[in-house]
């Protein structure tokens, strides 16, 4: 995912929208969200079922589109799982997982009713509206106060691909509310998961569980155009016939190819900015070089470079989110920028 090979294979990219949908966010691929999940909580917790919260996206605002795609899920035993993918890097990424953790916890206490109905329709499949409304009338009161604050947990699962600067330089980072001096778990009904996908560099030979076997996939399967031999599981049988390309319905297709291409666009457009911004950084550290010291220019000529190279990206990001009829308020959200430099620059 580091390079811009964006050869199409036989397989759905599963950083686009519809692509990580058609794997993870329809009732026929539950399974394969339910093994990927165990895989990540290996150890400490097992799922046996789930249901979606959310039908659609639900990402905040349009400036999200094509860079957030998430789903929220329920499990049998009262957990609630946001899997999102994050498609690119955008400023205060950790504050907004932080915001939709946040989010989904506070709506336990607000919808108790909604959530006991959820809790029971997994347990004993969906009531009709009478047997419903007897159930939830005949639910005791709370016996007090600080049982209404009784919280199930909240798993936070984040894939992203791109490095986000504020985490460690690895593929996986977990989180937890501990104690700072010891590292005692306080609080366990708040956990986050992050995954770096481009720090996971392993060769599929090198893949000997099937949490990794898993992540190599999901990192590679688009530019494939059948499955490895070495990836005999079950799992992944259904995963090559529900992601095969054409499988997909004409409805699906057709959304795919434009979720494709806005893929592809925005990869390009991040892809020349950061080459630009290198390529005006290295001249000018040569000059400086010359002129100040070859030592101090090399430094001096990468973190300007760096810095150019960073709004340049955002400058180019902006006009593609321009061309796609995105207002100046949006923009502003989606890049960071000032309204004042977005109507300079576009």
């Amino acid at each position: 995912m580091d390079g811009m090979d964006l050869t199409c294979g036989h397989f759905v990219n599963p950083f686009t929208d519809i692509g990580f949908k058609i794997i993870f966010g329809q009732p026929a691929s539950k399974e394969l969200l339910i093994t990927l999940l165990n895989e990540l909580l290996a150890g400490e917790h097992r799922i046996e079922n789930l249901i979606f919260l959310d039908k659609e996206n639900h990402s905040d605002s349009m400036a999200d589109a094509g860079i957030i795609y998430d789903l929220y899920c329920l499990t049998d035993t009262g957990e609630y799982i946001i899997v999102e993918m994050q498609n690119r890097f955008h400023s205060s990424f950790l504050d907004r997982t932080l915001f939709y953790m946040c989010r989904a916890i506070g709506r336990q206490v607000e919808n108790l009713r909604e959530k006991r109905r959820k809790e029971r329709e997994l347990k004993m499949g969906k009531p009709d509206e009478k047997e419903e409304d007897d159930f939830l009338l005949r639910e005791p009161m709370q016996e007090n106060y600080g049982a209404r604050y009784r919280l199930s947990t909240v798993y936070g699962i984040f894939l992203m691909n791109f490095r986000e600067p504020g985490l460690e330089e690895k593929f996986r980072t977990d989180t937890v509310i501990a104690d700072r001096e010891n590292g005692k778990v306080v609080n366990p009904h708040f956990r986050q998961i992050f995954l770096q996908f481009p720090y996971f560099t392993k060769e599929l030979k090198d893949c000997k569980t099937l949490y990794d076997k898993l992540i190599y996939t999901l990192k590679n399967m688009q530019h494939w155009n059948r499955m490895p031999d070495a990836l005999k599981e079950q799992v992944f049988n259904r995963l090559e016939e529900l992601a095969a390309v054409a499988n997909l319905s004409m409805e699906d297709r057709i959304a795919y190819d434009k979720a494709l291409d806005r893929y592809r666009v925005s990869r390009i457009v991040e892809e020349d900015a950061r080459e630009a911004g290198w390529k005006k950084g290295l001249e000018e550290g040569r000059a400086k070089g010359r002129s100040e010291g070859r030592a101090e220019g090399r430094a001096e000529g990468r973190a300007e470079g760096r810095a150019e190279g960073r709004a340049e990206e955002k400058i180019a990001i902006a006009r593609n989110l321009k061309s796609l009829g995105l207002t100046t308020a949006q923009i502003v959200q989606a890049t960071g920028l000032t309204e004042e430099e977005i109507i300079n620059e576009l």
